[in-house]
């Protein structure tokens, strides 16, 4: 019965005609031509001897056949991820910790310290998944986390990091040669930078929001630099471009050392719901590697300044 059924890699194929009921979409996601789908749905209607697909001259449809048949894939292509990801951490050992984490923490804050987290355990060695992705522990291999979310989690153990306070910051030469700022409206005559971010009902704080909480309710905002990561907002600030509103806790060591300050001290929270956590499993929370790297990432943050 076993040569009957389709390989890995043909399910892979079906699953995803089947989700976008397009081969062309498939092909892109897949990384093979529109005609190498369909080669290969038709080999799997062969072998299964079933029709899977309606086809019309310009739409598909899952015939009944075909939508049993996706959702069993669906659940033996999951059931085999989380297997390869529990294998592959049984065999890489217990020297290995692999973080994923996004592209400003990482940049911004983690990359500055992790030197000395090396030095204190030389025995654990970091690898680091940069993602703006959220990971699954139990389909992709990865032994801990750092994201910004609510931190409730079902099985997931989580620890808040930082309280996020937006600041608008800009470089020192901006500062000395630009247009004075003395006051909140003195930001018209600058390029203002922000992200936009929203979800579950809070949204990131914004220019516009920042000049309300100044007592300025005549803002234009048409003209501010929206970007989708604030790393990339920062760095506009850094390059002399703009002001840029930056988390604090992101941007403090570019305060201290100089290359960023703050025009004006008013920040704004961002809800309190929503903060940087360090996320774990709960069956991991016994593990040497992980307690090794929370205890010394909670003691890096609360030498933080806020």
């Amino acid at each position: 019965m076993s040569k009957l059924l389709p390989g890995t890699r043909a399910l892979r194929t079906f699953e995803a005609a089947a989700r976008h009921l397009n081969f062309t979409r498939a092909a892109d996601e897949l990384g093979l031509t529109p005609a190498a789908v369909s080669h290969q749905i038709k080999e799997i209607e062969d072998q299964l001897d079933l029709v899977l697909f309606t086809r019309t001259s310009r739409t598909i449809r899952l015939t009944e056949a075909g939508n049993v048949l996706l959702e069993a894939s669906v659940d033996a292509l999951d059931l085999l991820n989380r297997a390869v990801s529990r294998a592959r951490k049984l065999t890489r050992g217990t020297a290995l910790l692999k973080v994923t984490l996004d592209a400003q923490f990482a940049t911004k804050w983690l990359m500055r310290r992790v030197d000395d987290f090396r030095q204190q355990k030389p025995g654990i060695e970091l690898r680091f998944d940069i993602t703006y992705d959220v990971r699954d522990f139990e389909r992709d291999d990865v032994d801990v986390g750092i994201r910004f979310g609510t931190g409730r989690y079902p099985g997931i153990i989580a620890h808040r990091l930082f309280e996020n306070i937006i600041i608008p910051v800009c470089s020192p030469a901006l500062l000395a040669s630009g247009p004075p700022l003395r006051e909140p409206r003195d930001l018209f005559n600058h390029t203002l930078a922000h992200i936009e971010w929203s979800r579950q009902g809070v949204t990131w704080p914004n220019w516009r929001m920042w000049m309300q909480a100044a007592g300025v309710d005549d803002f234009d905002d048409s003209r501010t630099l929206v970007f989708r990561s604030s790393t990339d907002a920062t760095q506009a600030a850094l390059d002399g471009n703009a002001v840029a509103l930056a988390d604090f806790a992101m941007v403090a060591s570019d305060l201290s050392q100089g290359r960023l300050v703050r025009p004006f001290e008013l920040g704004i929270k961002v809800a309190a719901d929503f903060a940087y956590f360090l996320v774990y499993p709960q069956e991991a929370k016994d593990d040497a590697r992980v307690i090794a790297f929370r205890e010394w990432l909670l003691d890096e943050v609360a030498k933080t300044p806020t």
